[in-house]
């Protein structure tokens, strides 16, 4: 955990702010914001609103109004230590007024009472939030409510190594025409799973190093899950959807790439820092990750020529079944229910400006995030960036998200703890399929379907 702290000594009121009419005499505000799984190039998730401050202070002493506003922040790279610390600071009445977290939360969090509707302090059909995409903002809504604002956008992104592919016979035009067989459908996990054991057996690779997918739990599986063609969810009804032979597929495919070779039986909770230096210093043949990584290996990893040495695509389809695709996950602003109503109503107006165009690039391109909105292609910083630029345009069109539906953690749970079974040998396929489908039944009874 890491704390900040920014005090501002402005002296300022306000009359108006968000629509939401504050005291004639503001008093000073002190505004809380934690933020989870923030590291070293995230940090524009609260710098932001204390830029956002600095601002609403000036624009508030250009008015001759009075107003004060103290920002106090902290950020976690863990994200259970994160869920932890909201968890404990619910039960003990000491939320801070903003949360920065995955858009999954807005659920179980509406629910508990722990988060206010922010469509209640916030103009929608007003600059800058009348440019945000409406796909993310359908994903910060939940039971006909908007409750946050996306904070950033990413998708879900499989890697391959140049120097490996062409090592094994790939030209350079082959490599580049991965990209549109992948999303086509040409190229599956199983030819990946052909290419990384050749890899292997041309020496190119180390023993279990040619294939390395993320190392712990987290949305990137439900993509491999899609892969064989697996639903998330029913669109019609709302619940959840099991999908058992997808589900069958997706654990099978991880252990046919365990008994190849290509991928340790011992894998799941390697290090990340480990897989993150074998990524920038070329060791794997193939990888999956997110837009983030790229801020990450070619920053605090020191990763060089990243094009020169880097090819991606969508993760690819397992058969015919399913399909190419990526997963999104964006995170999004919360308001608590911490605080006065005019706690809130600054709070929402902070968000608002940490929501322009100009502000959210300096997250996106420092940490190798996409835009939330439209006008964030006209800003230079952001239409300039490479990788923003390609990402945004080959990748973020087929990318879907997680649903926000309340139940979901445990489904997920269930579902990463079959694999994990499945992965290690600690149980068959058919066994983790079958217990996870038994976890699940039994905890959501008709809120999950079975097929």
């Amino acid at each position: 955990m890491t704390i900040l702290k920014k005090t501002k000594t402005i002296v300022l009121g306000a009359t108006l702010l968000c629509g939401t009419a504050l005291s004639a005499m503001a008093e000073d505000y002190t505004i809380t914001v934690w933020a989870g799984g923030t590291g070293e190039t995230s940090h524009y998730r609260v710098d932001a609103i204390t830029m956002a401050a600095d601002l609403l202070e000036r624009e508030a002493a250009v008015r001759g109004e009075d107003l004060s506003i103290e920002v106090e922040s902290q950020v976690w790279s863990s994200w259970d230590d994160f869920k932890q610390a909201v968890t404990l600071a619910a039960e003990s009445d000491t939320l801070p007024n903003i949360i920065v977290t995955g858009h999954e939360d807005i659920g179980p969090w509406s629910q508990a009472g722990a988060i206010r509707p922010i469509e209640d302090y916030v103009d929608f059909d007003a600059w800058p939030l009348n440019q945000l995409y409406d796909n993310l903002i359908d994903v910060a809504s939940y039971n006909g409510q908007i409750w946050g604002i996306p904070q950033d956008a990413e998708a879900r992104v499989f890697f391959f190594s140049r120097e490996k592919l062409a090592g094994i016979g790939y030209s350079e035009d082959e490599i580049d025409g991965l990209t549109d067989r992948v999303l086509s459908g040409d190229y599956t996990l199983y030819d990946m799973l052909d290419d990384a054991r050749k890899m292997q057996d041309e020496g190119l690779v180390e023993e279990g190093m040619a294939f390395a997918p993320r190392v712990s739990n987290g949305p990137d599986y439900w993509q491999f899950y899609q892969s064989f063609g697996g639903q998330m969810v029913d669109e019609e009804t709302g619940k959840l959807v099991f999908d058992k032979q997808a589900m069958t597929d997706m654990y099978q495919f991880f252990v046919d790439a365990v008994d190849m070779g290509v991928v340790p039986r011992s894998y799941l909770g390697m290090e990340w820092d480990d897989w993150h230096r074998n990524v920038a210093a070329g060791n794997y043949g193939m990888w999956h990750g997110g837009t983030w990584h790229y801020s990450q290996w070619t920053g605090s990893f020191e990763m060089t020529d990243f094009f020169d040495k880097v090819a991606y695509s969508l993760v690819p389809s397992g058969n015919d079944n399913g399909r190419a695709n990526s997963i999104t996950h964006p995170l999004v602003y919360l308001i608590s229910t911490a605080g006065s109503d005019d706690d809130a109503a600054v709070s929402a107006e902070l968000i608002s400006i940490a929501s322009e165009p100009r502000i959210n690039s300096l997250h996106a391109v420092a940490s190798g995030h996409l835009a939330i909105g439209e006008d964030q292609a006209t800003v230079p910083l952001y239409a300039n960036d490479r990788w923003t630029t390609e990402a945004t345009e080959n990748l973020l069109p087929h990318a879907n998200a997680i649903p926000n539906n309340s139940d979901f953690g445990i489904y997920w749970d269930a579902m990463y703890q079959g694999l994990e079974a499945a992965w290690t040998g600690a149980s068959s396929v058919e066994d983790a399929v079958n217990a996870a489908e038994a976890d699940v039944t039994s905890a959501l009874g008709d809120g999950i379907v079975v097929r």
